[in-house]
C-alpha cells in the first residue's frame, strides 16, 4: 500500500512518503541522462524494528546524529536547520563561506575531507558518519557514492541542481530536514522563502518592455549557455527580463557556437554571470569582441560575485541556492530598479572598468 505523500510546492526530483513506522524518500533524475534511475531511502527511527523492504532500498536511522557533506552547497541547510552539532565532516572545505562552519573547521570539531577531483575515502570512513550527503554526475571516475556504499556507508544522493525552478532547488531543504526529523522547521522556512519569491515575481508580470539578457561567458573556446528550462532562465523571466536563449529546450548548460552567441548577444541589454571576470578589462582580455556588446558599452554587466569566502568560494552557491528570493530581488533591482526602490545588492555587483 502506498503511503501518504508529503506535499511539495516546486521540487520535482524527490518525494517523501509517510508510512506508519517509517518514511520512504525517493530521488529521481539524479543526473543528466539518468533515465529511470532511482535512489530510495527508508528513514526508520532509531530503536524501531526494521520494516520489510526491497533489497535496493537504503536504510537510514533517524534522527541522524553525525553528518558529513561532500559539497559546500549543503552548508546553507546546516545553517538553516541548525545542524552544526551534527556536522562532523565537509569536503571541499576550502570553499566554505559559512562562518560557523569555518569556525568549527578551525577548532577541529568539523573535519575537512580532502580531495579535489575525488574525495579521500579513508578520511570519510574514519569520521564514522551516520549520513553522507552527496550529488552525482553518473560518472564512475568522479562519483564517490558507489565506493562509499560498498564500504557500508549511508549515502544519500541529492539532485537539487537538476531542478528547473529556483524554488525547486530551495525546497530540497525539506529533503535534508527529513533525515533529522526537522520537517516542520523546514516547511516554515521554505514557505517564507517561496512566498517572498512569488510576491517579487508577481510584481514583474505586468511589464511589457522586458530587457534582453545574456548569461555566462565562454570557457576554453566553448560558450555553455543555460537552457530555456533552466533555473537561470526561470529567474531571468521572473525578474522581468527576456532571456536570449529561452528557446533552447534544456534545463542544463548547452554548448553554443561562439559566432552564434556573438550575433545574438551584441545587442543584449544586460549581461549576467560573465565567468570569473571581475572587471571589464578582464572581459576584454578574454575576447576583444566583447567591447562591441551593448551591455559592455553601457556598463550593464553584472556578476554574482559580491560575496566571496576566504578560500574563494562563492556564497551564492551556499546561501544563495536556499534563498532564491534574495537573488531574484537582486535581478529585479538590476533590470527594473523602479520596482524595488533603493536596495543594496546581496549577491550581484556591477562589473566595472577596473577594480
Amino acid at each position: 500500500m502506498p503511503g501518504e505523500t508529503v506535499d511539495l510546492r516546486y521540487a520535482e526530483n524527490f518525494s517523501i512518503e509517510e508510512f506508519e513506522s517509517y518514511r520512504i524518500v525517493t530521488v529521481r533524475n539524479p543526473w543528466r541522462g539518468s533515465g529511470e534511475t532511482l535512489f530510495q531511502y527508508a528513514l526508520v527511527p532509531i530503536g524501531d524494528e526494521l520494516p520489510e523492504l526491497s533489497a535496493d532500498t537504503r536504510i537510514i536511522r533517524t534522527p541522524v546524529k553525525r553528518l558529513a557533506v561532500l559539497g559546500t552547497v549543503y552548508l546553507a541547510h546546516v545553517e538553516a536547520l541548525d545542524l552544526y552539532q551534527e556536522l562532523i565532516g565537509v569536503a571541499h572545505a576550502r570553499y566554505a563561506s559559512d562562518r560557523k562552519t569555518l569556525q568549527q573547521l578551525k577548532n577541529g570539531y568539523t573535519k575537512s575531507i580532502p580531495g579535489e577531483g575525488s574525495i579521500d575515502i579513508e578520511v570519510a570512513l574514519s569520521l564514522q558518519p551516520d549520513l553522507i550527503l552527496a550529488s552525482a554526475l553518473g560518472d564512475p571516475q568522479h562519483d564517490a557514492h558507489p565506493l562509499l556504499e560498498r564500504t557500508g556507508q549511508s549515502v544519500a544522493i541529492t539532485a537539487g541542481y537538476m531542478e528547473k525552478h529556483p524554488l525547486g532547488r530551495a525546497e530540497w531543504l525539506k529533503f535534508t530536514a527529513a533525515f533529522f526529523e526537522k520537517d516542520a522547521m523546514a516547511k516554515a522556512l521554505f514557505d517564507g522563502i517561496a512566498d517572498r519569491y512569488e510576491k517579487l515575481s508577481a510584481s514583474t508580470e505586468w511589464i511589457e518592455r522586458r530587457p534582453t539578457v545574456l548569461a555566462n561567458a565562454p570557457f576554453a573556446g566553448t560558450w555553455h549557455v543555460p537552457g530555456g528550462k533552466s533555473f537561470t532562465a526561470q529567474a531571468i523571466d521572473d525578474a522581468g527580463g527576456r532571456y536570449l536563449f529561452q528557446s533552447i529546450d534544456s534545463s542544463g548548460g548547452v554548448p553554443v557556437e561562439l559566432e552564434k552567441v556573438f550575433f545574438q548577444a551584441v545587442d543584449a541589454d544586460f549581461w549576467i554571470h560573465p565567468g570569473r571576470a571581475r572587471s571589464l578589462a578582464e572581459l576584454e582580455s578574454m575576447d576583444r569582441r566583447f567591447v562591441e556588446f551593448r551591455a559592455f558599452k553601457n556598463g550593464k554587466v553584472y556578476n554574482n560575485s559580491k560575496r566571496i569566502g576566504p578560500g574563494g568560494g562563492n556564497e551564492v552557491w551556499e546561501r544563495g541556492v536556499l534563498r532564491p528570493d534574495e537573488t531574484l530581488a537582486d535581478l529585479i533591482a538590476i533590470f527594473h530598479p523602479e520596482l524595488i526602490g533603493q536596495r543594496e545588492l546581496v549577491y550581484y555587483e556591477r562589473v566595472l572598468s577596473d577594480r
